[in-house]
């Protein structure tokens, strides 16, 4: 059995007005990993995986930024 752990492992927390987000990204592999949560409740908003760190963190800051601007709208009405 191949059990493969973590490795390069970061995290941090960035403001997408009007909230905050937590950002984790590791590699697994040969492959990186990334996630984006908001920072109260702490719910998933987004996930991605791509070849580079880069990739894998672009893709789902996208997908977390049109979630959390579809969520902005709907507070502000």
């Amino acid at each position: 059995m191949n059990i493969m752990r973590p490795e390069e492992y970061q995290e941090r927390i960035q403001s997408v007005p009007p909230f905050q987000i937590h950002i984790v990204s590791y590699r697994l592999g040969d492959e990186f990993h990334c996630s984006v949560d908001n920072v109260d409740p702490g719910a998933v908003i987004a996930r991605s995986q791509g070849s580079t760190r880069a990739e894998a963190e672009l893709a789902a800051l996208e997908r977390a930024t049109k979630r959390l601007e579809f969520s902005a709208s709907r507070l502000s009405t």
